[in-house]
């Protein structure tokens, strides 16, 4: 009927597909697993305090770093796929560079374990 819409069929099967699995997963733990709540495990928040609290109330930043190294060292394996996957063209010059890049996360990563930041106590 329409050429360039049939092109498309492959990504609705897609995701009927992975909708169709969402759904049985969801409706599996329903029916599998015993559903007991509680006050903790209905909390809204996971994040170490008590979500119903002052809201000017000072918290422990560890929070906050623990999710800024986290997402630090997450981009650091995100720019490590693309760059395996073409050292073969870019050469030495992308060899060093990357490098030059590990080397100073490193000294950072470095840092952050010598002033105690991954210390959680």
């Amino acid at each position: 009927m329409y050429p360039l819409l049939s092109q498309y069929w492959p990504i609705l099967v897609f995701i009927v597909i992975a909708g169709g699995i969402a759904g049985a997963m969801l409706v599996g733990s329903l029916l599998a697993a015993r559903q007991k709540p509680y006050a903790e495990k209905l909390s809204a928040y996971e994040c170490g305090f008590e979500p119903f609290d002052d809201a000017r109330r000072r918290f422990d930043v560890r929070f906050y770093l623990v999710c800024l190294l986290f997402i630090i060292f997450d981009l650091e394996v995100a720019f490590l796929f693309p760059w395996a996957i073409s050292l073969a063209h870019i050469g030495m010059f992308g060899f060093l560079t990357m490098m030059g890049f590990l080397g100073v996360l490193t000294v950072g990563f470095i840092y952050e374990w010598r002033k105690g930041a991954l210390d959680w106590e």
